[in-house]
């Protein structure tokens, strides 16, 4: 009797979007263009593979910048920092390009914004991410942060008429729509930002979840386990039922999830390299899911521009040699 085909579902849109490509780009042509040491600030995304290749380039990860010598080039990660962090780097002369997502620095600025209205800030995330930290050190004496819709009970502030939320960019779509309604329940005035602030990047990671975790079994998510928003895509997809796992790499996949398993979904967060992707592909393979299916749910075509300091390196680079 012939075997059932197995099917494995490739999701698309997957793996990384464009502030974690301009970020990996940032450290690259700094190491290129001004040799190592280049000295990063935290890992320049959450992506354990990613931080050792360019570790081997010859960047330096830091926890501080107080680890970085006086007068060195430092990178800011693509989480972004507060101006603690901006005005240390200042006080040690270091040499700053800073790798900061455009799409959290929009958060950052509606922050400062909200604050100098008088405004008290609620910002919606998870509390020890580096994305959370550097944004609540914008405006600390006027920020309370809040993980659940049960926090929310919790809250207190001076003027329950002037009140605003901000979230961080990597939230579970629906995590952050029950937090914000339960704060317009207790803060009917409350005011939020002028467009969502969940990044485009992790919305469309999560929908792709959502359009395809009823065809399949199980759903794989290729990242780290630090990463907010691969986290994120496994709690999509069990809380529509269907099992799912983070997976670092194909090693990480353990034969008893595959048991009775006909069809199974991959996908990878917004820092997972697609070389992770294409591996854990060859394994599925050799364990009988070659029907293979890549599903396009949407059009993911974004682009950021580089840092000026990067620009600057590029246009003086000397141009190749001419071939004969």
């Amino acid at each position: 009797m012939q075997s059932e085909q197995k099917t494995l579902l490739l999701l698309k849109p997957r793996g990384f979007c464009a502030g974690v490509v301009r970020a990996i780009d940032i450290v690259r042509i700094a190491l290129d263009a001004f040799g190592p040491p280049i000295y990063v600030r935290k890992e320049i995304v959450h992506n354990r593979y990613v931080v050792e290749e360019l570790t081997a380039k010859g960047a330096i990860f830091v926890d501080s910048v107080e680890e970085v010598p006086p007068g060195e080039r430092v990178i800011y990660s693509a989480h972004g920092v507060s101006p603690e962090v901006r005005d240390a780097s200042l006080l040690r002369h270091l040499r700053v390009i800073d790798a900061t997502c455009p799409l959290v620095t929009k958060v950052h600025v509606e922050a400062v914004k909200f604050a100098r209205e008088g405004y008290s800030l609620i910002l919606i995330g998870h509390r020890d991410h580096d994305e959370i930290i550097g944004t609540l050190g914008e405006a600390p004496n006027a920020t309370q942060v809040v993980g659940s819709a049960a926090e929310v009970e919790r809250l207190t502030v001076p003027d329950p008429n002037r009140v605003a939320y901000l979230t961080q960019t990597t939230l579970s779509l629906d995590e952050a729509r029950d937090i914000i309604e339960a704060l317009q329940r207790k803060f009917p005035n409350i005011k939020g930002p002028a467009a969502q602030d969940i990044c485009y990047a992790t919305e469309n990671r999560q929908v792709a979840v959502k359009e395809v975790a009823h065809e399949a079994g199980l759903v794989l998510v290729v990242g780290s386990d630090n990463s907010s928003n691969s986290n994120r895509l496994v709690e999509v997809s069990r809380n529509l039922g269907t099992p799912s796992y983070l997976i670092e790499n194909y090693r990480a996949i353990k034969p008893e999830w595959l048991a009775g398993i006909t069809t199974i979904a991959l996908t990878a967060g917004a820092s997972a390299p697609e070389c992770l992707v294409e591996e854990v592909v060859d394994f599925l393979r050799h364990q009988g899911y070659t029907n293979l299916r890549e599903l396009e749910v949407m059009p993911e075509n974004v682009r950021f521009g580089l840092p000026p300091e990067i620009v600057e390196a590029i246009a003086a680079a000397p141009a190749p040699a001419a071939m004969d």
